[in-house]
């Protein structure tokens, strides 16, 4: 046992959960400190806590929840949080908080796992699309909005992962070596804001940082977020993320996920030993227990749960789609599609055919419907319009041709052929290839009970496995589009050069207690070839083409390109050369590198729009709404131009350690300091209208200034802009600053002609910066310049105010 020092503790209480502390026997309290299977009925939760039912202390039940609650039963699944920050809209963020939290109160959850606030650090992580952004004013404003919707339903939220849990390559081992002015101006101020609304639980991340373990870090759990910031709630690791009893339970840490492993027999052993003190056992039952309270779990009767709304989550979900849909590129007016462009019109793409709802992992909804683009594309065009569509690029294969199989053997075992429970089947034979080339193997195989055993065929290819077991959680964290087959499969694939030849192949499939449903499917560079040229046809043959890209992201797994996958660059290239009026769809998680970006007529990033994408996209394609999201995240111009290019420390990290070297420099504010161009700026986003900006005005305040400003719609249409206020740097502040830092904003819609006045506060707090020196905020007073714009590059204003040093 480490040499540990527990001080004396107070651990007075509200009276109704001291009365109940008084009568907990040890056992009790360490049942509410850490999670353990759920009895009776049971949606898949992602954890679950053991009530005490002679107190009338009920069980909690706690569902990831990043667009929905994940469970076994349908729910709303509405889009991704980075396509939320999209809107730059905090009402919008609210609603998406409302419908999440209600949804899980009426599926009977009590805790909700979200929202994500990480600050989206690298281009290349995986869970990019389940947080915000990487501007720590815009994560703060969203988090306090989203966290006020959810818990104003009654349901817990949770705001995950305290701290710098900025990449998904070695989460669970890396360290984030990163200085305390970083941490404090971009990472943090998401989850000192979810404190100031009330958060009632946190979670504690499965990286270090800066040598400590998150879930045994005092200074993060005590020192910071209850000392400095005042949080009340309770603390829960990450899901398996705890390392020990007493320095954990010191720390801070509350109750251990999902299991008890840590704080169940083995903490009830060292209070009885006398290494840890009862206080410490009671001030985490405290915490579990105050929030239970505060969100009436506590008052004897059984929790009230309403009924779904699956229709105002619908609208909601189309909403929010509609508004952070992002126009990239609009050459000559390509979009909205009118007239002949509206009624000849070939669609391409997997993810114009499959709807591409969520990525993976905790983000996984089971929606309560989702149509496919082409269909709602069809039905918006109308009976008299010609819409035709082509694959293009495939990803689940086709089946291994008997030709190239000795023996020949069928490779599809679904259906009526799917092994019966404790079946086998195996194969024993050469696959021969004609000429040297790339293979993708592809297999399909049953869904498995999460957490239980995998059931998936042995599959090797002269001698290796094509598929072996993957570590940690990566199994189950299978994305959003690929990762299922449209049939309900579970995919994985693999891509290998071979050699012209004969190679062995053997088959080893078992059907495990539940049966097993399985194929291998391929894809070579003639399958490829013979859908871009269906594709190309396709295209040359309608007016206009509306092509559907996609990039697969999940928990677990990092990005290892900004490419698109699947040969989709190709694709693109090929079917704009046979059509230059191409609109391409982007249902992207992050930033993608557009190599053919200058060869297509425009360019609408849709993200992961959720369950109603599909009739967001066709009434956004046809005009019936106008784009007017913007950039939460900056698209780089390649794989060498962005903050953490080509500097192993820097990502993925060496030797499990990261190193935070580009500061407080991150995203657009290391474009500007670096003077690199991007490929889209922070902040970009076009309309089908134009504006004017004018009239700048900046006024002190307080230790801060009113910036006034007024914008005019000077098209002809409706349309939505996002005015931004960025701020210069204090030059008397000694600091690392950024060249400019976003300060304000406001999004607007306004009719034809019409003009606003815009008058936003910036507050101290976005003047200040903090010094690791004095362990402070130091305020930013002085000559600072400001400017307004569209974007953090197209600024069409400029001024500057001199900030009061005293009220």
């Amino acid at each position: 046992m480490p040499d540990l020092s527990f001080p004396p503790l107070d651990v007075s209480a509200p009276d109704r959960v001291a009365a109940l502390l008084d009568r907990l026997t040890l056992d009790e309290k360490i049942s509410l400190l850490h999670g353990d299977d759920p009895e009776g009925d049971s949606l898949g939760e992602a954890g679950h806590v053991r009530g005490v039912p002679r107190l009338g202390i009920p069980a909690l039940r706690l569902a990831d929840g990043p667009v929905g609650p994940r469970l076994t039963a349908r729910a709303t699944a509405l889009p991704a949080p980075v396509a939320l920050a999209a809107t730059f809209s905090p009402e919008l963020a609210e609603s998406f908080g409302g419908v999440i939290g209600h949804e899980a109160r009426a599926l009977g959850q009590d805790v909700l796992l979200s929202p994500m606030v990480n600050q989206i650090r690298t281009p290349y992580g995986g869970r990019n699309f389940e947080t915000f952004s990487e501007d720590p004013l815009l994560c703060a404003d969203l988090v306090t909005a989203e966290i006020r919707g959810i818990q104003a339903q009654g349901t817990i939220a949770t705001v995950k992962h305290l701290a710098a849990n900025n990449q998904e390559h070695r989460r669970t081992s890396v360290d984030a070596t990163v200085d305390e002015q970083t941490l404090r101006e971009m990472d943090l101020p998401g989850f000192e804001a979810a404190v100031r609304a009330g958060v009632g639980s946190v979670m504690a991340a499965y990286n270090s940082v800066n040598g400590a373990f998150s879930c045994e870090n005092a200074d993060l759990l005590t020192t910071l977020l209850r000392d400095e910031w005042g949080f009340t709630g309770f603390v829960m690791s990450d899901w398996w993320a705890t390392h020990s009893v007493g320095p954990s339970l010191l720390a801070g840490l509350d109750m251990e996920m999902p299991t008890g492993e840590y704080f169940g027999i083995r903490l009830k052993k060292a209070v009885l030993d006398g290494d840890v003190p009862e206080d410490y056992v009671d001030r985490a039952v405290r915490r579990v227990l105050t929030v239970m309270d505060r969100f009436g779990l506590l008052d004897g009767s059984a929790p009230s749960r309403p009924a779904r709304d699956a229709t105002a989550g619908a609208r909601a979900t189309q909403e929010i789609a509609i508004a952070a849909a992002v126009l990239l590129r609009n050459d000559r007016g390509a979009l909205p599609l009118t007239g002949h462009g509206a009624r000849s019109l070939a669609v391409i793409g997997l993810s114009g055919a499959v709807p591409f709802v969520s990525g993976g992992g905790s983000s996984h909804v089971i929606p309560d419907s989702a149509t496919s683009p082409v269909d709602a594309i069809r039905h918006r065009a109308g009976e008299d319009a010609s819409v035709t569509y082509a694959l293009g690029a495939d990803y689940f294969g086709k089946p291994v041709p008997d030709a190239a199989l000795s023996p020949a053997a069928s490779f599809d075992r679904t259906g009526p052929d799917a092994l019966a429970p404790d079946d086998s089947w195996t194969y024993e034979g050469t696959l021969t290839v004609d000429e040297d080339d790339e293979w993708t193997f592809v297999v399909h195989w049953s869904q498995r009970d999460e957490f239980g055993p995998v059931t998936r065929p042995g599959i090797a290819l002269d001698g290796t496995d094509l598929f072996p077991e993957l570590p940690d959680l990566e199994e189950l964290f299978a994305g959003g589009l690929t990762g299922t087959t449209p049939d309900g499969l579970r995919t994985r694939s693999i891509t290998v050069p071979l050699a012209a030849g004969a190679h062995s192949l053997s088959v080893d499939a078992r059907g495990g207690a539940d049966g097993l449903n399985f194929r291998l499917q391929h894809l070579t560079s003639a399958t490829r070839a013979s859908d871009t040229a269906e594709a190309v046809r396709a295209a040359r043959s309608a007016d206009s083409v509306v092509l559907f890209a996609w990039q697969d992201t999940t928990e677990g797994e990092d990005l290892g390109t900004l490419a698109l996958p699947a040969a989709q660059n190709e694709l693109i290239a090929a079917v704009a050369a046979a059509n230059p009026r191409t609109v391409v769809v982007l249902n992207s998680s992050t930033c993608v590198t557009m190599p053919w970006l200058d060869d297509v007529a425009a360019v609408l990033q849709m993200w992961y729009s959720g369950q109603q994408g599909a009739e967001a996209t066709a009434a956004l394609l046809f005009g019936d709404e106008a784009p007017g999201g913007k950039l939460p995240l900056t698209f780089p111009a390649d794989e060498n131009s962005h903050p953490v290019a080509g500097d192993p420390d820097s990502y993925p990290g060496v030797d499990d350690k990261v190193t935070y070297k580009e500061g407080i420099h991150v995203g657009y504010r290391w474009y500007d300091a670096h003077d690199v161009t991007p490929l889209f700026p922070f902040g970009h986003g076009l309309s089908y209208t134009e504006f004017a900006y004018g009239d700048l005005r900046t006024t002190p305040v307080g230790l801060g200034f009113d910036v006034s400003f007024t914008v005019r719609n000077t098209g002809s249409r409706r349309g939505t802009e996002v005015a931004q206020v960025y701020v210069g740097p204090a030059e008397r502040l000694e600091l690392p600053q950024a060249v400019r830092a976003l300060a304000a904003y406001q999004r607007l819609s306004l009719e034809p002609g019409e003009v606003q006045q815009v008058v936003l506060h910036v507050g101290r707090r976005q003047l200040s910066s903090w010094s690791a020196a004095t362990h402070r905020w130091l305020h930013g007073s002085g000559e600072r310049d400001v400017a307004v714009g569209s974007s953090s590059r197209d600024l069409r204003l400029h001024g500057s105010v001199v900030v009061p040093e005293h009220e």
